[in-house]
């Protein structure tokens, strides 16, 4: 591994992303997302008791699917990066304890795919580990009862809130010939400009895509246009917006690139999900499932994907604190 500028490391080694596998509920698979998915359930609990034990199952099967896929067992996998939006990461935690893999806990909220994917691609390139998997999940009634009202409370929804996915996605990381790689990545800092509506993370985590992006730009001295795409993780239609403007006032013009998977894993105008899709299973889905088919199979040769994060809890809410949030940037090339 190298530095490239001042916050961006590049991969000499590329590690590849051997194989992946998304699941998720039943409003993301009646989106235009519904056949890049690997598996679906109807059912909200998934067969279970509580919801936050059916993300933990989200994540159990998500990490199958992809097991299965490179024809692996858990033996073969030396390290899993997982992480979820439940209060001790118990979505993660309890989803993967009976796999008996050494098990690296991360928070970074909605941003955690990237996140596990930079340290499952640092761990593999410098020879910590041969495998290693990154897995995240989010389950919509799980994150409502922790950071909002349970259910029943039935509350209205503002126009610019976003709807947590219900979903998981894992991906394999190794050594592997015409397979999707890793080439850079860049950990994001801590953005916080003051922002405490909580309804609003799309406005509270566009400051943080925008600073990673234009960071990473400067140091691997590329534009846009040298990308395929530039994904997003879950700015919904007012982070979009907002991102688009901070970055044209720079001079740097995403707009003709830029696709964000909160807006892409629902359509808005048939789906009540106001201003988009959010939650660590938003990127961590539309990555495992419909982006990397599409890297897989050309389409897209080169691509940014850019996991956004509102580092928020319900404590820090109450307590009027603002949002401060982060983005992280790992760059895909096949």
């Amino acid at each position: 591994m190298k530095r490239i500028g001042e916050f961006t490391v590049e991969f000499e080694n590329k590690p590849a992303i051997i194989s992946s596998g998304c699941i998720v509920g039943k409003k993301e698979s009646e989106g235009p997302l519904k056949n890049d998915f690997d598996e679906f359930k109807t059912d909200s609990l998934f067969g279970q008791d509580t919801f936050e034990q059916a993300e933990s199952f989200l994540q159990k099967r998500a990490f199958e699917i992809a097991l299965n896929k490179a024809g692996l067992q858990n033996e073969n996998i030396d390290l899993i990066f997982a992480g979820d939006l439940l209060n001790q990461c118990i979505g993660s935690s309890f989803g993967l304890k009976e796999n008996n893999i050494p098990f690296v806990g991360l928070y970074g909220a909605c941003s955690t795919m990237a996140l596990s994917l930079i340290m499952a691609s640092m761990s593999v390139s410098s020879g910590f580990a041969k495998t290693a998997a990154a897995v995240t999940s989010s389950h919509f009634c799980s994150a409502e009862r922790q950071y909002r009202f349970p259910l029943e409370y039935g509350g209205q929804r503002t126009p610019n809130s976003q709807w947590t996915v219900t979903g998981s996605g894992a991906a394999i990381i190794g050594t592997a010939q015409n397979k999707p790689k890793i080439h850079r990545v860049c950990v994001g800092k801590i953005i916080d400009l003051d922002i405490k509506d909580a309804n609003n993370m799309g406005a509270a985590m566009a400051p943080a895509a925008y600073d990673t992006i234009k960071n990473f730009l400067k140091d691997t001295e590329t534009s846009p246009s040298d990308y395929d795409a530039i994904f997003t993780g879950d700015l919904g239609l007012v982070g979009s917006r907002l991102l688009h403007q901070l970055l044209l006032r720079d001079g740097i013009d995403i707009v003709p690139y830029h696709n964000d998977c909160g807006l892409m894993i629902f359509d808005r105008n048939s789906q009540d999900v106001h201003a988009g899709g959010s939650g660590c299973g938003c990127c961590a889905s539309v990555l495992c499932g419909h982006i990397l088919k599409r890297v897989e199979s050309r389409e897209l040769k080169r691509i940014l994907v850019c996991a956004t994060g509102a580092l928020l809890s319900p404590t820090s809410s109450l307590q009027g604190q603002a949002i401060p949030a982060i983005a992280h940037i790992v760059e895909i090339c096949i």
